[in-house]
């Protein structure tokens, strides 16, 4: 009896003290949440999120700037709401999106820091600071947003905005988590990996409130966040603000370029938006408003839009003829125009006076000379030959494909060959007769407005040029990538360049450009465009470098539907050209007639 009494003893006492060691294996090696609230009011950690690089203009002025502002964040577990009614007054939330975000707070986990209101203002913050305290499991987390002091050149920068499931899931550099922000376009995307800096945390001892009192560790657990590169561009910012409020109510483009550096001076894509729209708050609701405008105010201009080059692309021609030998200067064809029409009063010119007048003619025949030269005394060599042969001269002038600017998106245009008419004509057979419109910048050929301002670059410097770029140094080192300061040669001799230069100055000088592109004291060169844009009015363009001597700027200006490239194109460049070699326009006139903007009148 006493035996039996004694083992029901034991065995009571064996299994209360399994019961109390599996509860406390439980406790403390698999249930977390003690583990958790331990540390919870012992020790925190805060991402301390880097200063972005700022961006500079050419002279060291500021164009895009960072603005501090809060994210407040909860820990599911920890948050307690006493009065709701409160609390979405205190957050300026309505209560189905309150009940939102504490859903997906809980589903992102019980435990860590979730996002509740993203960029608060330093004054919103400042005014709800105090109140915070009454609310347990809410974390202040301070970071940056873009501030744009020049708010101009929307395009070309770029914006900055969070990253998305499907950009975290291709991150192979593992630098990013969830909440955090990306450039998404333009500079801003182009040179990420120097803008973003590196991410710190600091680690702090909290009381059961959740309010600091103490470094954790004397700090030495801390990692200093580590601010992004300074990015300094070649853009001059005041040029840049004129050139956007002279192509106020337009479409088009303005793109001026140094001939010597390949550094882009302004980059202006109209119609434009405030850069600041897409940064804070109202990103959404403002991307969401910009992507329907049927304006297309997002859509990158000066290297997205293709057209037709137009006469300008008569220069062209005029060198690849001269290089083959199939013209010299002096070579003079009437003007006949019964095969393709003209305009003005002119007839029998030499090549200067053909580019002066934009003879139609002229370059129709120079085009045929140079794909249908003779092998023999009576045969012609066959056009896709020679076309395929024209097609490597063109290219080499930055056409047919992207330039490789330091931006996202840049489209190529298009330089028709052989292969491409094949296709079009079904591999039936076709002839110089077939396709002689591209002789005069219209058919197939396809440019983007970067390609026409690096085309004037390349007849300023008489033959060569470098890849249009917008970044002149980059952080401590302070240069550009190397591949900006490699010089690109075309496939004419630089002698030939000669007579592209005296008869673009004769444009100016007495030609189309002479009653808007003229300046008093600077001799200018330049080429009007009127390109074909059926069934609406036909689009303005002008290319133009100045001074004639050691050239300082290279300019394009595409005005869409807007007839003539002698009246709204040409205008603009020159004020463009005034404003970057003396600083401000000396004929007012002509700036007032280009903010009207009537035309076609």
């Amino acid at each position: 009896m006493n035996d039996s009494r004694k083992f029901i003893i034991q065995l009571t006492t064996i299994g209360i003290g399994v019961v109390f060691l599996s509860r406390l294996f439980f406790l403390q090696i698999l249930d977390k949440e003690y583990t958790y609230k331990a540390e919870r009011i012992s020790r925190r950690g805060v991402i301390q999120y880097p200063f972005r690089g700022l961006l500079k203009d050419r002279n060291g002025k500021t164009i895009v700037d960072n603005k501090t502002v809060i994210d407040l964040k909860i820990v599911p577990r920890d948050f307690v709401v006493k009065d709701t009614a409160f609390a979405l007054e205190l957050f300026s939330l309505e209560i189905e999106e309150f009940r939102e975000k504490l859903r997906v707070a809980r589903e992102y986990s019980p435990y860590q820091p979730s996002d509740f209101i993203k960029q608060m203002s330093l004054e919103r913050f400042a005014a709800i600071q105090d109140q915070l305290v009454d609310f347990p499991g809410v974390e202040v987390s301070p970071r940056t947003i873009r501030f744009y002091p020049f708010a101009s050149m929307a395009n070309g920068l770029g914006y900055v905005s969070e990253i998305s499931k499907n950009e975290l899931s291709k991150d192979s550099s593992n630098y990013y988590s969830q909440g955090d922000y990306i450039g998404k376009s333009g500079l801003e995307s182009m040179y990420e990996d120097y803008l973003r800096g590196k991410r710190g945390i600091e680690y702090f001892i909290v009381n059961k409130h959740g309010l600091k009192i103490d470094d954790f560790n004397g700090g030495e657990s801390n990692i200093a966040a580590i601010e992004g590169d300074e990015v300094v561009t070649t853009i001059d910012a005041e040029m840049q603000q004129y050139g956007e409020w002279l192509m106020e109510g337009k479409q088009g483009s303005i793109i001026a370029i140094e001939p010597s550096s390949g550094e882009i001076l302004s980059f202006v894509s109209a119609p434009t938006y405030n850069p600041q729209d897409l940064s804070g708050r109202q990103f959404g609701e403002n991307f969401t408003a910009l992507s329907v405008d049927s304006l297309k105010p997002l859509f990158n201009r000066p290297l997205m839009a293709q057209y037709r080059p137009g006469s300008i692309f008569k220069i062209i021609q005029s060198m690849v003829a001269l290089q083959e030998g199939v013209i010299t200067k002096d070579t003079r064809i009437r003007c006949n125009r019964s095969v393709i029409g003209c305009h003005g009063p002119h007839s029998n010119e030499n090549l200067k006076g053909a580019i002066t007048h934009s003879c139609n003619p002229y370059f129709h025949n120079v085009m045929r000379r140079v794909v249908n030269q003779k092998v023999s005394e009576d045969t012609y060599e066959d056009t896709s030959l020679g076309l395929d042969k024209w097609s490597k001269y063109i290219a080499s002038f930055g056409l047919g494909s992207p330039l490789g600017v330091d931006l996202p998106n840049e489209k190529g245009g298009l330089v028709p060959n052989s292969a491409y008419y094949d296709r079009a004509y079904n591999n039936r057979p076709w002839k110089y007769s077939n396709i002689y419109s591209i002789s005069i910048g219209e058919g197939e050929n396809l440019v983007v407005p970067l390609q026409m301002a690096n085309l004037a670059a390349i007849i300023a410097n008489r033959g060569y040029y470098y890849t249009p770029h917008l970044v002149k140094g980059i952080g401590e080192a302070g240069k550009p990538l190397p591949k900006y300061a490699e010089k690109h040669f075309t496939m004419v001799d630089s002698a030939h360049f000669e007579i592209a230069v005296e008869a673009m100055a004769q444009v100016v000088r007495s030609g189309t450009g002479q009653y808007r592109a003229k300046l008093k004291n600077i001799e200018v060169c330049g080429k009007t465009g009127t390109v074909q844009n059926d069934p609406l009015p036909d689009h303005s363009v002008f290319i133009a470098f100045a001074p004639k001597v050691n050239p300082k700027i290279a300019v394009a200006v595409y005005v869409e539907s807007a007839g003539q490239g002698a009246r709204s194109a040409a205008s603009i460049a020159s004020l463009m050209i005034e404003k970057y070699l003396i600083g401000a326009t000396e004929r007012p006139r002509i700036e007032q007639y280009v903010r009207k903007g009537k035309f076609l009148n």
